[in-house]
């Protein structure tokens, strides 16, 4: 009864059509799975629906599968729809089940509410894959597996790239996988330039960037940054609240290292993916708790100023890498004069 029932659920796409591929796979010929393949979408229609197509033997051949995503009855809170599901005949559905069906409900929900019926009987007579993200410290074993998928070779020394420019989404990696095994070739291995060229960049991770130009006391970097971000249609206004949001994450993970924190401990403090705090956790070195307070300060000047129209966004923005970097350069000065 389990292979004829899967309950495939969390926010990981990529996990979720892995399973939902090889289900197929599994169940269906390749000349089979153009008309044997049905796919709900249970917002738009009634579960009950679901369940009588469930039950019609296949239009050719022996087996069937039919998918239904988006079965809001397994929320704590579902949306509101135009009708209401018969959840009934699903959960009857289940205790009987088609042989010549297999069915595949997707929930792309983080958590599903565990103390309803029908999940209770899911779980009892159904194949429960959990699908969630995967973890800051699991990405080195995906970058691996997926470039093997590719058969060619991402160096150890530039995973860390992978995880700052994309982070833990496995769909998005797995195409920027593809992207890169594209220009190496069967067998090839991905360099650090070619990465750092073709792998797409969030506005995120230029913003980490532009802390690190300020770290580096790099005027002319920060700028680039800032033009490639505007050609992305990315506002001024915005990337200040990204550079703060950036800054204070910085500031609160030295305060918490200050304090004894560890880094598993500082996540219940910052509200922050946990990548996000080791990047932090590297940076933090750089400033002294005065500097970041400066820093965010100047942060808020320029978000006022910008707001209240008093100068032109753009030479605003510059204005405020220049600043920034200044309170970096005053401190290096000072250190160097007292040599």
């Amino acid at each position: 009864m389990a292979e004829q029932i899967y309950l495939l659920y969390g926010a990981e796409d990529y996990l979720i059509q892995n399973h939902k591929k090889k289900i197929i796979e599994t169940t269906l010929a390749p000349e089979d799975r153009e008309f044997n393949v049905a796919q709900y979408d249970l917002e738009e229609t009634p579960v009950e629906d679901v369940v009588t197509d469930a039950e019609t033997f296949p239009f050719l051949g022996e087996n069937k599968v039919v998918i239904a995503y988006n079965p809001v009855f397994l929320k704590a809170k579902p949306e509101s729809l135009t009708f209401d599901h018969d959840v009934e005949s699903l959960i009857r559905y289940i205790n009987n089940p088609a042989e010549y069906t297999v069915l595949i409900i997707i929930a792309p929900y983080e958590k599903l509410d565990e103390r309803k019926k029908v999940f209770k009987q899911l779980k009892k007579a159904a194949k429960v894959e959990s699908c969630q993200p995967v973890k800051e410290w699991d990405i080195d074993k995906w970058i691996q597996s997926i470039a093997t998928e590719f058969r060619i070779t991402v160096p150890e020394s530039i995973h860390e790239l992978f995880a700052q420019e994309v982070g833990t989404n496995l769909l998005a990696l797995r195409n920027e996988m593809e992207k890169l095994a594209l220009n190496v070739g069967e067998g090839g291995t991905v360099t650090r330039a070619l990465a750092e060229d073709l792998l797409s960049h969030s506005s995120e991770t230029s913003g980490l960037k532009m802390v690190d130009a300020v770290m580096e006391r790099d005027l002319g970097k920060a700028v680039m940054l800032f033009k490639d971000l505007l050609k992305a249609n990315e506002e001024p206004i915005s990337l200040v609240a990204l550079l703060a949001s950036q800054f204070r994450i910085i500031s609160q993970v030295k305060v918490l290292k200050q304090k004894g924190y560890a880094q598993n401990q500082m996540r219940d403090y910052v509200k922050a993916h946990p990548f996000v705090i080791k990047m932090a956790l590297k940076r933090e070195r750089a400033f002294t708790n005065e500097e970041l307070n400066r820093i965010i300060q100047e942060l808020a000047n320029t978000d006022f100023m910008m707001k209240q129209g008093q100068m032109e966004k753009e030479l605003a923005f510059e204005m405020l890498l220049y600043q920034l970097i200044h309170i970096k350069q005053t401190r290096t000065n000072t250190l160097s004069g007292s040599l």
